[in-house]
């Protein structure tokens, strides 16, 4: 198999260009029984895709150019690789230009965190969950239909979540739905 990929890549990595020292990459989770599973790339591209921590931004440039390849493999490597450089700043322009066929672009994402997920976090950092009970740890005016004090120690059963704010939550005080920013809340 490796011949045939160096004949596609004609002997080049097909992230980055380099034409010397290059190996086989199984792209995950297909299993690399075939061609189209798998791509040529360097050295450099093989070392830093095995320890993501070390990626260098600035090796990574190259995708703009790979992002457009007609192979399904580089393109799921290409749109992998911009979205653990995104805090970056650069890669965000290039994912919102990224196009690939559903079966691809469901493959690509399949080892990408979910970034629809929303996560919300009290004022310690802990994570929250809808049904949780937590603590006021502010004394917390509410406008409304009470106009009242949620008193500092107040415990909220049942929160939910609000799914397009991770900074909010909603739940019963004084018999009363309210919603509640997350800093002002312990688990």
């Amino acid at each position: 198999m490796l011949n045939e990929l160096s004949k596609r890549s004609n002997g080049n990595c097909e992230l980055c260009g380099l034409n010397e020292d290059l190996n086989l990459f199984i792209v995950s989770p297909k299993s690399g029984n075939l061609i189209e599973e798998c791509i040529h790339i360097c050295n450099t591209c093989y070392d830093q895709l095995g320890d993501k921590k070390d990626l260098d931004p600035n090796h990574w440039r190259c995708l703009n150019e790979s992002m457009w390849s007609e192979i399904d493999a580089v393109k799921v490597v290409t749109y992998r690789v911009l979205h653990e450089l995104k805090h970056e700043g650069w890669p965000t322009d290039l994912i919102e230009m990224f196009y690939m066929e559903e079966d691809v672009e469901k493959w690509a994402k399949s080892a990408v965190p979910n970034e629809d997920v929303m996560i919300h976090l009290d004022s310690n950092g802990a994570q929250l969950y809808s049904g949780d009970t937590v603590v006021l740890i502010k004394d917390l005016k509410v406008k409304g239909g009470g106009n009242f004090t949620a008193k500092r120690g107040t415990a909220v059963r049942n929160i939910s979540l609000v799914h397009d704010n991770a900074e909010h939550i909603e739940g019963r005080v004084e018999g009363i739905k309210i919603v509640i920013l997350t800093k002002y809340v312990k688990k």
